[in-house]
């Protein structure tokens, strides 16, 4: 899966910052702040609700989704990168324009119900860990995430999402307050003890609901256009496909890193769950934050210190993601301007969607709206819209009218198509369990 397409002549690199620095630093951007941002409070706890509920019999699921999520990772970059448009720009081009208003749609209400959720975890969270009013922290980390992607320059705002995905550190920081059944995670890990009823079916498709979403997609692909705007040297790979190798190489170490860096923390706080609460009898988390305070007693309160700073960092680096790709798709879609380079006084409609995106985030925080059900049908509505946004992905990374001579290959083609099968069954399996009785 990491095959180049077609290089001309002297290919040229596709740096990130200066190439003066270690290769692996400049290439590490969007793949990396994506795969980071795929574990926000809301997939931590799943990642704690399944470990809690199945021990280790869950844990087979984040090696299997790896290659699948990397390959569909890279297929929405690869198509910003060579149209020098987003996905939801793409989509409204060469698509009857109802296709892309209800992608987006969709996407917007998954996204906001997400971002209550995290934010309020992350107020939970904190309250937990040093006290206080959780509606005063609500507001505080709403006030933040807002601020910080209006006001900051891109190429800081950048480096500060960067720099949080290390907070994503702290889980693995976990597994040594643990102890671990290493012969047991091997066991379910290569034999999973699948179950075919209606918790274990659900438990499944929830985290590859959590694992693959479309708000990754579209961020993605806008935020290679975005890095194509700071840096004038790059043009679309279609018109210039000289850049391509340099292009293709650099997107390629930077989404499976950051899909391998998310699969690895996914998999730490699974193990912790089940190698804690599962073991002690706690099989209902509710939250990340819950996660957290039942692992004090059980594993100290370093463990559960090391576990709500991670909630914290994760959830600072999900807000602005979520928000920032609902803001991209409805910003393409309506063919407003749109980027995070560009002043607020340059696409103000673009930065009002990200701030009203997050500011009816926080207010379902003060309703009486069930986090986790609202977060169960921001999975429905996540799977479903999965499905018909990744076969028009494919569509059109394999066709020359949008690509050019940078089609993505057959290792792409086969491992797209076998994750939008698998998401497709997915979305059926999630509904079956819930109306059929197993």
């Amino acid at each position: 899966m990491t095959q180049a397409s077609i290089g001309h002549g002297n290919a040229k690199r596709d740096p990130v910052v200066e190439p003066s620095k270690p290769r692996l630093l400049s290439v590490l951007g969007p793949g990396l702040i994506t795969g980071a941002a795929d574990d926000d409070p809301s997939g931590i706890a799943t990642y704690s609700q399944a470990g809690a509920q199945f021990g280790y019999g869950t844990v087979w699921t984040m090696p299997f989704c790896y290659p699948l999520m990397a390959a569909v990772q890279i297929i929405t970059a690869r198509l910003g990168r060579t149209t020098g448009r987003g996905l939801a720009g793409n989509i409204r081009r060469y698509y009857p324009s109802w296709i892309v208003y209800v992608c987006v749609t969709l996407l917007v209400i998954a996204n906001i119900i997400n971002i209550g959720a995290d934010i309020g975890a992350m107020a939970d969270a904190m309250s937990g860990l040093i006290g206080g009013s959780i509606i005063l922290y609500v507001l505080i980390f709403g006030a933040v995430c807002i601020l910080m992607q209006i006001f900051l320059e891109y190429r800081h705002y950048v480096r500060i999402l960067k720099w949080l995905t290390l907070a994503l550190f702290t889980y693995i920081g976990t597994l040594f307050f643990v102890t671990i059944d290493w012969m047991a995670l091997l066991h379910d890990t290569v034999f999973p003890p699948i179950a075919f009823n209606s918790a274990y079916l659900t438990a499944i498709v929830a985290i590859v609901g959590t694992t693959i979403s479309p708000y990754l997609f579209f961020w993605q692909s806008s935020q290679e256009v975005e890095d194509m705007r700071e840096k004038p040297e790059r043009e679309p790979l279609k018109d210039a496909p000289e850049q391509a190798r340099g292009a293709d190489q650099r997107i390629n170490l930077d989404t499976l890193v950051g899909m391998g860096f998310s699969t690895v923390i996914a998999l730490a706080i699974m193990v912790t769950a089940a190698a804690t609460l599962h073991k002690n009898g706690i099989t209902q988390i509710e939250s990340s934050a819950q996660a957290a305070e039942a692992l004090k007693p059980i594993a100290g309160s370093f463990a559960q210190f090391l576990f709500v700073l991670g909630i914290l960092g994760t959830g600072l680096l999900a807000v602005p993601v979520l928000g920032g790709s609902a803001a991209y798709g409805v910003g393409e879609t309506l063919k407003w301007p749109t980027g995070l380079n560009r002043k607020p006084k340059e696409a103000k409609a673009f930065y009002a969607t990200i701030a009203l995106a997050t500011a009816i985030g926080i207010g379902l925080d003060f309703t009486p709206i069930n986090p986790m059900q609202a977060l169960y049908w921001s999975a429905v509505i996540n799977g479903v819209v999965a499905v018909p946004v990744m076969i028009i992905m494919m569509r059109m990374a394999t066709q020359p009218r949008i690509m050019g001579e940078q089609t993505i290959g057959l290792t792409l083609k086969i491992f797209g198509w076998i994750a939008t099968v698998f998401m497709a069954l997915a979305a059926i399996a999630m509904i079956a369990t819930n109306v059929i009785p197993f």
